[in-house]
């Protein structure tokens, strides 16, 4: 069976830790990663999957509201990531937005953003980290729940911004104690899931792998003679 090739995004320069990480993952189980940039958005390769990595805040005009914070923006890769994920969403391709890329995720689909988390946090912590210090509450009966397999798991926390109104089509399948959504997903289709957390950074708890696994598996499940350059 040929190793299913996935479209890794990021920023044009830059990131190498995370794209390096997830391409790890997705090379344990069995795929290929392919390195997009914004500098390949008028020639975006063929692609069997996507993992949308994190990054800089979405640009809120994307989703029809005025900029509440002064953050950083990347318009390029903005739009780079909007075609990828309007591609794989067109080609029924299978989805996993980590961070920026679920709120990316969310934003394409028509759903909105919190622009600034502190006024929305009572129980948890504004600190951002690499190591699993906060707790994510798995919804019953997702997608999720099949992959972390506990109600409960610890994750790790680098967003300031989160998904609000929900894009067509996506439920939520993960909040922390604040309620602020941590994964959102679509069931009706076999693999379509956005985290806020960054499970490339905690390759060593086997829930975490889950995900990369999972994905590689809906790409071998998924027909690739419909993919389109």
């Amino acid at each position: 069976m040929a190793a299913p090739l996935i479209a890794v995004t990021g920023p044009q320069k830059g990131a190498w830790g995370p794209r390096w990480l997830v391409a790890l993952l997705l090379r344990r189980y069995g795929a290929q990663p392919i390195q997009v940039r914004p500098s390949d958005s008028d020639a975006l390769p063929a692609f069997d999957g996507v993992v949308v990595t994190g990054g800089h805040d979405v640009q809120p005009v994307l989703y029809g509201a005025e900029p509440e914070v002064q953050p950083k923006y990347d318009p390029e890769r903005d739009e780079l990531e909007k075609r990828v994920i309007h591609k794989a969403l067109a080609e029924a391709r299978p989805i996993l937005g980590i961070c920026r890329g679920a709120q990316l995720l969310n934003v394409c689909l028509g759903g909105s953003l919190v622009q600034d988390l502190r006024l929305h946090r009572r129980n948890t912590s504004h600190r951002r980290s690499i190591l699993p210090l906060k707790t994510l509450e798995v919804e019953a009966g997702s997608r999720l729940s099949e992959w972390m397999i506990r109600p409960q798991r610890q994750i790790n926390s680098l967003h300031n911004q989160a998904i609000d109104r929900l894009g067509r089509g996506l439920s939520v399948s993960g909040r922390d104690h604040d309620g602020i959504i941590q994964a959102v997903e679509d069931a009706s289709v076999d693999f379509r899931i956005g985290v806020q957390w960054h499970p490339e950074f905690l390759p060593f708890m086997a829930c975490h792998r889950q995900l990369f696994s999972a994905l590689v598996s809906s790409c071998h499940r998924s027909p690739s003679d419909n993919r389109q350059v």
